[in-house]
């Protein structure tokens, strides 16, 4: 295709500036007004309008190529230009049954699920559900053009002039509505769930802590089993978040199996780890450029404070005689693969890398778009600054570290060859089925007995207790599930 290589003229709509250049990649585009070259008259329905300027936005210049095309920048993380992944944005002043193809041409990943029938999600005034655009208008290709980028084009129909439309990268879940959800969680009064604010963001937004508990029911003479729960240190990871709400949505539920858990065990969960991140729109970093999951080993209370007020408590309590920390799982998305499914950590001992498989394999059983064979252990040496890696070496050897990878696009059931695209509902489906599975991890360690009604299939298919010792093993483990356990993937 050849390019016209005229000025762009694209001009804001609020100071009539001329825009376009490689600076405005600094910053978002603001009502950006985008009419064909050379044109200087009444702008006209059909000359777009794109703005990012608001929450989680993200885009950051837009070329025109023709009145059917446009070139579309996403804008770098703050301070730091080797992440461009995520983007959010409006476009308005549009002409009905107006067909355009936008390129998104600056990429930063190589490797896309775009590549396997992933697709952006779009919405508008008089459609507020976010749904995906067919695969089939979705192209995703490298671009001699944009140095050799890798692009995604999508082609579009607009169909209705007075609608604002909206297109990201995946379902936003931005700071603002963590915000009202918290807070409608605390206009319930409920008697297991406590709000604090554990810290503040170098931006000075709320760094949330959420305690679910049934404190009443607890034995004071017994240890209390601890699991801490942590999600979106990486902001543009939005399924993560879906995810989180839906363990929490079950834990503070009336189910019969979040009732027992809470008269057994104590939740702490931090369901949003970088908000500054979250509200810039950045896909990987902080405010000050930071991907904070690789500086749990020494967080700076001043640059990395959200990370170091979680460090903090997460070491207190693990020398607290009277806590015993069990799980720490920290929620992602993942752009390459599909399905869910967990990374754990590599140790010598054969006995405790078959407890650490336990976990996971119990999930597989109660949520159908969890993947085992996709779960690996690692000890990878680029990752030795994240939660996983360096709790996994802290606590000690009762305790399981986990990263919670979900895709950002789809999922296989066993048996099917059809992938399923996921939805917000379903990435909520999956925190309920995470929450579900901590039932059956502590009846199968003989710390839960309870003969109330479940509904959780039994995993006694791929469980059994140890004899006589309370330990864990696995049944069906042969030579290969161990030598995949113990190899190291990314």
């Amino acid at each position: 295709m050849e390019r016209k290589m005229e000025e762009n003229t694209a001009r804001d709509v609020e100071t009539g500036s001329e825009a376009g250049g490689e600076d405005a990649l600094v910053g978002n585009v603001n009502k950006l007004m985008v009419s064909p070259p050379g044109y200087t008259g009444v702008p006209r329905k059909g000359h777009l309008v794109f703005d990012a300027c608001f929450e989680s936005g993200n885009l950051g210049r837009v070329d025109y190529i023709s009145e059917f095309e446009f070139d579309l920048f996403i804008r770098p993380d703050t301070c730091n230009p080797r992440f461009r992944v995520w983007f959010n944005f409006t476009v308005e002043n549009v002409r009905e049954t107006q067909r355009v193809i936008f390129n998104i041409v600056n990429f930063s990943k190589t490797k896309s699920l775009y590549r396997d029938g992933m697709s952006p999600v779009v919405k508008s005034t008089s459609r507020p559900k976010w749904q995906r655009l067919p695969a089939k208008n979705v192209y995703y290709y490298r671009c001699p053009d944009h140095r050799r980028n890798y692009v995604m084009s999508f082609a579009f129909c607009f169909d209705r002039e007075d609608d604002v439309y909206q297109f990201a990268y995946c379902y936003p879940y931005t700071y603002s509505r963590l915000q009202h959800y918290l807070a409608s969680l605390e206009r319930r009064n409920l008697p297991y769930l406590q709000r604090e604010q554990l810290g503040l963001s170098v931006q000075q937004r709320r760094l949330d802590l959420l305690t679910i508990t049934n404190s009443d029911r607890q034995s004071p003479e017994r240890e209390k089993k601890l699991v801490f729960l942590t999600a979106r240190v990486h902001p543009g990871e939005s399924p993560a978040s879906f995810v989180c709400q839906g363990v929490i949505d079950f834990l503070v539920s009336q189910h019969p199996v979040a009732q027992i858990l809470r008269d057994h065990v104590i939740f702490k969960i931090v369901p949003m780890l970088n908000p500054d991140g979250v509200y810039l729109g950045n896909y990987r970093c902080s405010l000050m450029g930071f991907d904070l999951n690789r500086h749990w080993q020494d967080p700076s209370p001043w640059a990395h404070p959200t990370l170091h007020a979680v460090k903090q408590l997460i070491v207190q309590m693990n020398q607290d005689p009277r806590v015993s920390l069990e799980f720490y799982i920290d929620v992602h998305a993942h752009s390459t693969m599909l399905n869910g499914f967990m990374y754990g950590n590599v140790f010598e001992d054969e006995e405790r890398v078959q407890r650490q498989a336990v976990f996971p394999r119990l999930l597989c059983q109660n949520a159908p778009d969890f993947s085992f064979s996709n779960t690996s252990f690692n000890r990878d040496v680029v990752k030795a600054g994240t939660g996983r890696r360096f709790l996994g070496g802290l606590l000690d050897d009762t305790s399981y570290c986990y990263t919670l990878e979900v895709s950002f696009y789809s999922y296989m059931t066993a048996g099917s060859t059809a992938t399923v695209p996921y939805t917000e509902e379903t990435y909520t489906k999956l925190g309920r089925n995470v929450a579900r599975t901590f039932l059956d991890y502590y009846k199968q360690n003989n710390f839960i007995k309870d003969n109330r009604p479940t509904h959780i299939q039994s995993s006694e298919a791929t469980s059994q207790t140890g004899s006589g010792n309370g330990k864990v093993g696995i049944v069906g483990r042969d030579s290969s599930d161990r030598e995949k356990e113990r190899s190291v993937r990314h």
